[in-house]
């Protein structure tokens, strides 16, 4: 499994301003769920913590193979949700890396 996390800032004069931008961003990647072979799982969050040097969403997503993601990257659907959402973004952070199970031990 590959997990494929990105972070945005985004644009906006106001903070309603980002927080629109935010939530059609939020929706707009939330569906593509059920369209994009290979697509695990998938969710988007913004940020309520309000810190300064907080990104305003993350986009964390799940992929059952290094091959899926890279064809996510050219599905048709996700093309469209970049295009309709064109330039909203500041700053745009990415990390795609191989799944290692770590083994937890409870707390007594």
């Amino acid at each position: 499994m590959i997990k494929h996390i990105v972070m945005w800032n985004l644009k906006g004069d106001t903070p309603e301003d980002k927080a629109n931008v935010a939530r059609s961003l939020k929706a707009a990647f939330e569906g593509l769920v059920g369209k994009v072979p290979g697509l695990l799982h998938m969710e988007v969050g913004v940020d309520v913590s309000g810190a300064d040097y907080a990104c305003d969403v993350v986009l964390y997503s799940e992929f059952d193979s290094h091959e899926s993601l890279a064809a996510y990257a050219h599905h048709a659907d996700h093309l469209r949700v970049r295009q309709e959402l064109g330039d909203v973004r500041i700053a745009r952070h990415q990390v795609d890396y191989h799944a290692t199970p770590v083994a937890v031990r409870a707390v007594a």
